[in-house]
Parts: C-alpha cells; sequence; structure tokens
C-alpha cells in the first residue's frame, strides 16, 4: 500500500476549494465574508466630494426617487447585482445597518441592482431573508458615483454631498458605521 503524502492531500483539497469558488457563488460570498476587515467609510477622503446631481432609482411599484435630492436625508446607496459573490457577502452586514435605521426618518437606503433586474433582486433578498429595499436604475448614474467594479457604497450627507464612498467589500454593520451614519445626521 502507497502513502499519500500531506502535501499531496492539501493541494487536492485546494483545489477542489478553488474550483468550488467558481461554481458557487455562496460559497464565494461565505469566503470573502471571512475576509472583511476593511473599514467601510472613508469620510474625510478624497472620496468627499461636492457631487450634487440627480440620480433617480425606481422600486417595484414604479416610484422613482432622486437619491441625491433627499431634502435633510442621509441616504445609504449601494450598486450591487445577484451574481456577485462580493455583494452577497456584505449584504447581511449592510441588513443589520438597515435594521438599526429603517425606521428613522432622515435616512434612506437604496440598494441599487446594476442590472435593473427588481423581480430578481426582490426574490434574491426574501431567499436571503433580508428586509432591504431593492430599487432599479431610472436613469443615469452620475459620474464618479460607480466605479469599475460592484459592489460600490456611497453614503450622501444632508445636502447630498458624498461623504464617503466605498468600493469593494465592506462590514457596514461595524459600529462606527452607525456612528458615521448618525454624525451625518446630526451635522447641520
Amino acid at each position: 500500500m502507497k502513502k499519500v503524502k500531506i502535501s499531496t492531500v492539501i493541494t487536492v483539497l485546494l483545489g477542489v476549494l478553488v474550483i468550488a469558488t467558481f461554481v458557487s457563488p455562496d460559497l464565494k460570498a461565505w469566503m470573502t465574508q471571512g475576509l472583511m476587515e476593511q473599514p467601510a467609510t472613508d469620510p474625510v477622503g478624497a472620496s468627499a466630494r461636492p457631487l450634487n446631481p440627480s440620480m433617480f432609482v425606481s422600486d417595484g411599484a414604479g416610484n422613482r426617487m432622486d437619491v441625491a435630492n433627499q431634502s435633510g436625508k442621509v441616504v445609504f446607496i449601494n450598486f450591487w447585482a445577484t451574481w456577485c459573490p462580493p455583494c452577497i457577502a456584505e449584504l447581511p452586514s449592510i441588513d443589520k445597518l438597515y435594521q438599526q435605521f429603517k425606521d428613522h426618518e432622515d435616512v434612506v437606503f437604496a440598494m441599487v441592482d446594476v442590472d435593473s433586474q427588481y423581480e430578481k433582486s426582490k426574490q434574491f433578498m426574501d431567499n436571503k431573508k433580508l428586509g432591504l429595499p431593492v430599487h432599479i436604475m431610472s436613469g443615469e448614474i452620475p459620474a464618479g458615483w460607480l466605479g469599475n467594479a460592484i459592489p460600490t457604497t456611497l453614503i450622501l450627507d444632508k445636502k447630498g454631498q458624498v461623504a464617503a464612498r466605498h468600493e469593494g467589500t465592506a462590514d457596514y454593520s461595524r459600529p462606527e458605521v452607525a456612528a458615521f451614519i448618525n454624525e451625518l445626521i446630526a451635522a447641520d
């Protein structure tokens, strides 16, 4: 009987894991969640620009909303897609943040499906048992808001200006994110 080297077993297991991540977006999302150590906001960095364009999104009933002009409200915008493993990975943390602010009259959440497939996205959220409000684009995305990757998240201050922008996966359930939103709510 031949002995199997440990290095061979490890190589085979890693190969199976790599193949499985290509086949299963849920597995890839689960692995990405374990890697999310990055802060979710950049409140004073170069991302804070005086942009104040309009950006219209629609909900399932066809109600249009200009997320950039929510008069006195802080707006959390997340560009995502159902097929995007990093997007899927961060959704539970966004849902936790949403649960903290969903009844706050000065905070608006817009989960914008970049594929503009409302029914598919809503079903996805329901299947994952996430209460996040799904929206689709109903116009153009302003320059500088969505980079070359999803997920991309913006937090707009009460004047509709970008207070924070993050491209890539982040953990939005961290206390400092809620504190940042509360600071924006309290600001004049």
